[in-house]
């Protein structure tokens, strides 16, 4: 395999809905949060739009000024509530492995918070090289540049936009709130309909003649 330079090959994943599907452990936590704040959420509109940060929901169910406080309540309360619901996505363990035999890095690049997003992928057997948590959509380009990512893996358009922002490669999934018409129409560069296609694909990326 001639590549023209010597640049290690690192690929970045989204986590929600990407590697993980979040929605069982996210609903069941917002339902709790609906119980112990005595605020009407609904759980199941939440999990159709996930993706952005915590507080751009929250903001939908409480007045702005109680935001902060009640994402800190939520927080708490995920790791009671969201980890043991949620699994893997289909091809997820395969694809971080297919980085790992193509002789690359796997790092998760997430808007969730990073150690619920850990526990996650500890609690699935999930491994990655990195995991970086707190970055949404152009900001996720801050850890994509830091760890040199030359591709992005994720399901929502503001993935796309930070893997462009980095300059990396956008691969999406078509496996979160986005489709795959919405996924190319934000300038995704590859779409795959889920990640069972991703080692393939990254085969014939990375064999073929550059």
């Amino acid at each position: 395999m001639v590549h023209m330079t010597s640049r290690v090959l690192t690929v970045g994943f989204d986590l929600d809905m990407t590697l993980i599907d979040s929605r069982p452990g996210i609903h069941a936590c917002y339902q709790a949060l609906s119980a112990r704040t005595g605020t009407y959420i609904d759980a199941d509109l939440t999990i159709t739009r996930l993706g952005p940060p915590l507080a751009e929901e929250l903001v939908n169910w409480f007045p702005a000024e109680q935001v902060e406080a009640v994402a800190d309540v939520y927080r708490e309360m995920y790791p009671t509530h969201a980890i043991a619901p949620t699994p893997a996505m289909a091809g997820a363990r395969e694809a971080i492995a297919a980085v790992r035999e193509a002789g690359g890095r796997a790092i998760v690049v997430t808007a969730k918070y990073e150690p619920n997003a850990k526990l996650h992928l500890s609690h699935l057997g999930i491994e990655p090289d990195a995991v970086i948590g707190g970055l949404w959509a152009e900001g996720k380009a801050e850890a994509l540049r830091e760890h040199d990512a030359g591709i992005y893996v994720g399901d929502h358009t503001g993935d796309v936009r930070g893997a462009r922002t980095a300059n990396a490669l956008s691969v999406a999934v078509a496996t979160g709130p986005c489709d795959a018409d919405e996924l190319r129409e934000a300038g995704a560069d590859v779409v795959l309909t889920d990640l069972t296609e991703f080692p393939s694909w990254l085969v014939g990326y990375t064999g073929a003649p550059r």
